[in-house]
Parts: C-alpha cells; structure tokens; sequence
C-alpha cells in the first residue's frame, strides 16, 4: 500500500453498538487498522490491554497529555480517553484506513482539525432498545445506566454534525451500509 490512508471516526452513545460493529468490519475488510485508545477506565472481563484499549493510571493518562501524545482525549462517565496521534499518522502514512471507535466529543474534536477524515454516527433504533443493550451487557449499575441513557440524549443532538447517520438497528445491516460508505469514500480519494 502506497497511497496515503484516511480517518474513518465511528461514533455512538455508550450500547450504541460501535464495538460490535467495527468488530465486523475488521472480519469483512482489510484495509483498516484500528487505533486503540488510552483509557484510565477498569478493564471488562474479557478486555485485553493493547488491544481493546491501552489501560493505564490517571497519572500516566495526565503526563501522555502534558506531552501533547494525543490527537483528542476526553472525560466521559469520569474516566479519561484519548487517542494517539502516533498511532494515527503510522496507520495513515501506510497507507491504511485509521478506524477511530471515539465518544461524540473526541469525534468533534478531531472533525475541527484539519484532517482527512469521514465521520459517522452510529444512531441506536431506540432510547428504550439503548438501555436494554446497557443492562444486558452487565457491565454497568443502574445508576450508571441512567447516566448514560442522559447522555446519549445529549449526544443524539450532535448528529447533524457527522458526515453519515448509520442506524444500528440490524447488525449486519449497519456494518454493510458503513463498509459501502468506506469504499464510497476511498474512491473519492482515489483509491
């Protein structure tokens, strides 16, 4: 691969499905890499450090910040996100599809600078099917639950901004409609 890579940021409300999603997408294409995420969140059963997301302490998230190592970060549900600019350029320069699985707000962030980038919002069918997802994935109390179910309502208003709305309705519906996006994408460019 010669040609010089793009963004594809996917974003979601938390049980949106984003996970799910750019799971199947990596088993239908290879022309994607994955940026994996520095978090100071707990790992999930079944998580694996380097490849679900770095895990690291608060401190070592704060000095990777002072150093200026990442392209966006954020605070969301009290833990802190970021994504690695180091990681990005490498995937892009090899000429690859850079996959960002970021919350709504690192999504605007990255969509402010001048990079080249396509955007999607993955749209949960339902507030109510949103909170179903969360409480069947376990993971969170129903505290927890309730604050991200306030969230998202938050961050359905910020759609508008993305440059595609995908409806995580069907699984395999929205992995199809965002691959076809991807390959839409890269003949604009040339690829």
């Amino acid at each position: 691969m010669n040609k010089r890579g793009f963004i594809v940021i996917i974003t979601a409300p938390s049980g949106s499905g984003k996970t799910s999603i750019y799971k199947k997408l990596f088993e239908v294409r290879n022309d994607l890499k994955f940026s994996v995420s520095y978090t100071t969140r707990k790992r999930r059963d079944g998580e694996v450090n380097g490849v679900d997301y770095y895990f690291v302490s608060r401190d070592q998230f704060m000095k990777k910040i002072e150093r200026g190592d990442f392209l966006e970060w954020a605070e969301v549900h009290g833990e802190l996100y970021g994504t690695e600019r180091q990681q990005v350029e490498k995937c892009i320069g090899d000429g690859y599809i850079c996959l960002l699985d970021v919350d709504v707000q690192g999504a605007l962030e990255i969509m402010k600078k001048d990079l080249d980038c396509v955007s999607i919002f993955i749209e949960p069918p339902s507030l109510e099917e949103l909170a179903r997802r969360l409480r069947k994935r376990g993971t969170e109390d129903e505290k927890s639950i309730m604050i991200r179910i306030n969230n998202a309502k938050n961050e359905l208003e910020y759609k508008k901004f993305f440059d595609y709305i995908v409806l995580n309705d069907v699984l395999e519906r929205a992995v199809k409609e965002i691959s076809e996006i991807i390959d839409k994408e890269k003949k604009k460019r040339g690829a």
